[in-house]
């Protein structure tokens, strides 16, 4: 019987998560497009209010369960609840008023070091628990650039570490995580392509702090070798999202604040996969990392299998990097082209910058109409011809160049060495 009520209690906590946070995503997507808190995707707006959807419903349902006793979740998931509400407000904060990363950064550390439990931990691989839970949680946020994948792979990790948990015998968490999962897959049916709603740094932030501080407790009490490399595994996609973004900004000389179509998705589609593919792609990578994480955590596979994830995911970012996502910069106004100009002496190219005037060549308006006066009066008592000699005359006062000024301005410039 207390099997059975486990089971039907779980169903209706699951159940109500999914049509909660459809019905609440579907609600809040017209109040985000009049309050203009919206993203930019292919040129169409989507909005940033279904990270507040998946928060609300995961708090709600999960503290209604605990306050009737049906799902209980214990301190240690009480706490970790409380600490990624927080983050999510901080970063429904980010979205309306565009805080900075290194807020949210800070904002997210100060509540990871509230959830550590450092008494299993110690106190040094504690402190770089927080630090992993930070850097993780925000390439959670990268994920969100894209239809549909932040979602998926939020599903995905939910329920990887929810089975980590379960073995750990933390009921609390692993039943915070399903009811994240079923948040998740509602939600999903407004994100899937082309999105109508997105998660925002609010549910980004909020599903990745969840899910990494679940996994710091479940892996609480393992060697520290180990236990990295169950971390890694399970986190493999987001991982390797933010370490391609990183090293690709950093090699084309760009800043490392400065957003652009350089994450996963991006690149897969760049490479001719349609948007649905990438987040099959994606969602299968991390379902194969995600299973070889929780097989390393039961013990049923050898430490070396984290090793060939990461081997694996290291081989896709360096392979991606081989596509090219960044433009040509536009030029403004005055701004300097560089032009290929030939050494003197030599066949090697060299550059010159050619500086274009800060004002065009531009017609204005009172000339022309006396020009075009001018012509229509000329017109009456003259042939067609000197009248449109005359309008090309008055409007492009240019005196003809000679054979000789031809010859000097085609042929090659020349520069002298040194």
């Amino acid at each position: 019987m207390p099997v059975l009520y486990g089971i039907a209690a779980a169903t209706v906590t699951v159940t109500a998560s999914f049509l909660l946070t459809a019905v609440l995503a579907a609600l809040l997507r017209a109040p985000a497009l009049r309050l203009a808190v919206v993203d930019r995707r292919r040129r169409r707006p989507v909005p940033l209010l279904g990270g507040v959807a998946v928060v609300l419903v995961t708090a709600v349902v999960a503290w209604a369960g605990d306050r009737a006793g049906v799902v209980p979740l214990g301190p240690a998931a009480g706490r970790l609840l409380a600490a990624a509400t927080v983050v999510g407000a901080l970063g429904l904060a980010a979205d309306v008023w565009r805080l900075r990363r290194r807020w949210l950064l800070a904002g997210t550390a100060v509540a990871a070091a509230c959830v550590v439990p450092y008494g299993e931990t110690g106190p040094v691989a504690g402190a770089l628990a927080v630090g992993w839970v930070a850097l993780v949680t925000g390439a959670f946020r990268g994920l969100d650039h894209a239809d549909g994948v932040a979602g998926t792979v939020g599903v995905v990790t939910a329920f990887g570490v929810g089975a980590c948990a379960a073995v750990e015998l933390m009921d609390g968490p692993a039943v915070l995580l399903l009811v994240l999962a079923a948040a998740l897959a509602g939600f999903l049916l407004h994100n899937w392509h082309p999105a109508r709603i997105a998660l925002g740094a609010c549910g980004s932030l909020f599903t990745g702090f969840l899910l990494t501080g679940a996994a710091v407790l479940a892996r609480s009490g393992y060697g520290p070798v180990g236990g990295a490399g169950v971390l890694c595994a399970l986190t493999a996609v987001p991982v390797a999202d933010a370490v391609l973004v990183l090293l690709s900004r950093r090699l084309a000389g760009r800043p490392l604040s400065r957003g652009g179509p350089d994450h996963l998705a991006h690149r897969l589609r760049r490479l001719g996969l349609t948007a649905q593919g990438a987040v099959v792609v994606l969602g299968g990578a991390a379902l194969c990392a995600v299973v070889v994480g929780v097989l390393a955590h039961t013990g049923r596979v050898g430490g070396q299998a984290a090793l060939w994830v990461a081997g694996g995911a290291a081989a896709g970012v360096l392979g991606l990097l081989r596509v090219r996502v960044y433009g040509p910069a536009r030029l403004r106004r005055g701004a300097g082209v560089r032009a290929p100009v030939r050494r003197a002496g030599r066949g090697a190219r060299a550059w010159a910058v050619v500086r274009r005037p800060r004002t065009a060549m531009r017609r204005p308006r009172t000339v022309v109409r006396r020009a075009r006066a001018g012509v229509s009066q000329a017109s009456r008592g003259a042939t067609g011809v000197a009248g449109g000699a005359s309008f090309r005359a008055a409007i492009f006062p240019v005196r003809q160049a000679t054979s000789t000024e031809n010859v000097q301005v085609g042929a090659p410039l020349r520069v002298r060495n040194g």
